[in-house]
């Protein structure tokens, strides 16, 4: 089953339930995929890979919204996004911890030769597709600096 239908089929259950944090991050995520799929040049149907990224831009604005209504001290709109955000994680692919993601790092820079932060470029390219949908792009950058600076 895609993630079109899986979203679908909760959508039914989270009306059925009255579940509205379930039911506003599912509306959330099929207007996202609906947006995708009729982009200018886009196929007939998306990829796996693009329904990842389209869940992760997904994640990181909810992530920089509850941010934001935390430092202007609003905890109701905190929470709605909060409620949306861990809605929305639940379909993609388990993250990477910090430590996998360093052990991969350092055997990208191995395979590289990378020596210094003139590299980086060259060391985040390989990595990030690698890690695609596992791992998040500050968390990924962070670490590569701290091993090539």
């Amino acid at each position: 089953m895609s993630l079109q239908q899986t979203i679908d089929q909760d959508i039914k259950s989270a009306m059925l339930s009255k579940d509205s944090a379930g039911l506003r991050g599912l509306r959330a995520i099929k207007a996202a995929l609906l947006l995708a799929k009729t982009e200018k040049g886009a196929e007939e149907g998306i990829s796996e890979e693009m329904e990842i990224k389209v869940l992760q831009k997904l994640v990181k604005q909810r992530k920089e919204s509850a941010d934001i209504y935390q430092a202007q001290n609003r905890p109701d709109l905190y929470q709605i996004e909060n409620e949306e955000l861990q809605v929305i994680e639940t379909y993609l692919p388990q993250q990477m911890d910090r430590v996998a993601i360093t052990t991969h790092i350092k055997d990208a820079i191995a395979r590289t030769g990378a020596v210094s932060m003139k590299d980086m470029g060259k060391v985040m390219g390989i990595v990030n597709k690698e890690l695609s949908g596992k791992a998040d792009g500050k968390t990924i950058s962070e670490v590569v600096k701290e091993l090539l600076g």
